[in-house]
C-alpha cells in the first residue's frame, strides 16, 4: 500500500530558538511568520523542546512573560518528535494523543529538519472518496490480497469505507478490514464481509500467485 511519509509533507524551513532566546522574540516571530509554535534546539541543533503560543499566554496571565524570559523556561519538555520516514498516519496519532498542534522531524541523531503541523496533516487527508475507493482496490483488494474484485464491494463516503462481500476465511475478512483503515484519509472502516469458515489469513499460496491474480 501506499504510505505518505512524513518527510513529504513537512515544512523543511523552520524558525527555530535556542534555549536562550527571549520571550519577546520568540512572540514577535510567531506574529511575524504566521506560526503557533517554535522547537527550541540546542548547540547541535537537537531538539529540547517547544515553545507554543499556548506557553507563552500561560506565562503572560501568570506575570512571568517578562522579555528577560527565555525559551528554556517557557518550553514544554519533552519534545514529541517524528522522523521523516515515519508515516503519517503514525504522526497524526501522536498528535491527537497528546492534544499538540506540531510535531518537530529530526534525524537519525535528532537533530532538526522540518515541522510537521495538524494542518498538514489535514491538506494530505482532504482526499476525496473516489481517491480513497480506489486506493482500497488496487493496492489492497488486487495487489496485497490478491482477490477476486467482482467479490468484494467497496463504497466510501465521507472517509468512511464500507466492505461487503463473502471471503474464504475469517482471518481473510479480518486482514482486509485492517488495511482498509490504514489508507490515508480513511476515517472508519464499516465491516459487512461473511467468511465461510474460521481460520487464518496466509497470503496467497506459493507458485500459485499468478493463478490467484484477478484476470
Amino acid at each position: 500500500m501506499k504510505r505518505r511519509r512524513v518527510g513529504a509533507v513537512m515544512t523543511g524551513d523552520v524558525v527555530r530558538a535556542q534555549g536562550g532566546t527571549p520571550a519577546i522574540e520568540l512572540t514577535r516571530w510567531m506574529a511575524e511568520f504566521g506560526i503557533n509554535g517554535v522547537p527550541v534546539v540546542d548547540g547541535d541543533d537537537k531538539v529540547i523542546g517547544v515553545v507554543s503560543a499556548t506557553d507563552l499566554e500561560r506565562a503572560r496571565r501568570t506575570g512571568g512573560s517578562s522579555p528577560d524570559r527565555s525559551a528554556r523556561t517557557l518550553m514544554s519538555t519533552p519534545a514529541h518528535t517524528v522522523r521523516a520516514d515515519d508515516s503519517v498516519v503514525r504522526a497524526a496519532r501522536l498528535m491527537s494523543s497528546y492534544g499538540i498542534e506540531r510535531l518537530p522531524v529530526v534525524d537519525e541523531e535528532a537533530r532538526l529538519v522540518g515541522m510537521l503541523t495538524r494542518r498538514d496533516v489535514l491538506r494530505l487527508f482532504a482526499r476525496s472518496d473516489e481517491e480513497i475507493r480506489a486506493e482500497v482496490i488496487d493496492a489492497i483488494v488486487l495487489r496485497t490480497m490478491w482477490l477476486d474484485p467482482a467479490g468484494v464491494d467497496v463504497s466510501v463516503r465521507d472517509g468512511v469505507v464500507t466492505l461487503e462481500g463473502s471471503l474464504d476465511t475469517s482471518g481473510q475478512a479480518a486482514a482486509l478490514v485492517g488495511m482498509a483503515r490504514m489508507v490515508d484519509g480513511v476515517t472508519s472502516v464499516v465491516d459487512r464481509l461473511a467468511h465461510r469458515r474460521t481460520g487464518p489469513w496466509r497470503g496467497p499460496e506459493r507458485g500459485k500467485e499468478d493463478d490467484a491474480r484477478p484476470p
